[in-house]
């Protein structure tokens, strides 16, 4: 399986702002991209000339891609479903990408990173409805239990997440740090969903 093996900090700077993909480390003084707030490459300095429409609407499109850790073909996949479901297409294909089970332990806290939480959901640490689930790209419904297994409640990189405490607050989710659990109360809305980042601009790439 294809995947992206270079530093995640290139991806930062590429994108030209933080995409907070290295956990802890995006907060503190050997964050790369506060060191070099510029493009990785020979010509990353480089004055650029103000890009097209299309490069626009492409880079919002890698911006949201790269968040989520997720390569092009299960990108469009997410966006072919959004397209064929009720409601709008971006805010459907938010909601999608926000109930996958790797985002929503890193969203709950479990993990300083998604790239982190995805390594511990494939390690086989959390269940969902009291099941053993090692796909990151399992989306979640309403009303299901996310915890973490019995066996793997010790491990100091869940409980020095949930100390750093960036969990954010937020009302699709219900979070019980007593018994390492979580809950996926309602299908997150748009308003709700903390990215910023246009959707309708990656619509537009794909219906062209």
């Amino acid at each position: 399986m294809a995947r992206y093996r270079d530093a995640n900090c290139k991806l930062c700077r590429r994108e030209g702002e933080k995409l907070f993909l290295k956990g802890s480390r995006c907060y503190g003084e050997k964050c790369a991209f506060d060191r070099r707030a510029y493009s990785p490459g020979e010509h990353g300095r480089a004055t650029r000339r103000k890009g097209s429409e299309y490069a626009l609407r492409l880079r919002e499109k890698q911006k949201v891609r790269r968040i989520y850790g997720i390569l092009e073909r299960q990108f469009r996949n997410y966006f072919h479903r959004a397209e064929k479901e009720k409601g709008i297409t971006g805010e459907n294909l938010l909601r999608m990408l926000e109930c996958r089970l790797d985002n929503i332990v890193y969203r709950l806290g479990f993990a300083p990173s998604r790239k982190a939480s995805r390594q511990l959901v494939l390690h086989r640490h959390f269940l969902v409805n009291d099941h053993v689930v090692n796909i990151p790209s399992f989306l979640l419904k309403p009303g299901n239990i996310i915890s973490v297994k019995e066996k793997s409640k010790n491990l100091d990189l869940i409980h020095q997440a949930l100390r750093e405490g960036r969990a954010g607050d937020l009302p699709y989710l219900r979070l019980d740090k007593a018994h390492l659990q979580g809950e996926l109360l309602e299908y997150p809305k748009r308003i709700d969903i903390p990215l910023l980042v246009q959707e309708q601009l990656v619509v537009e790439l794909y219906s062209k």
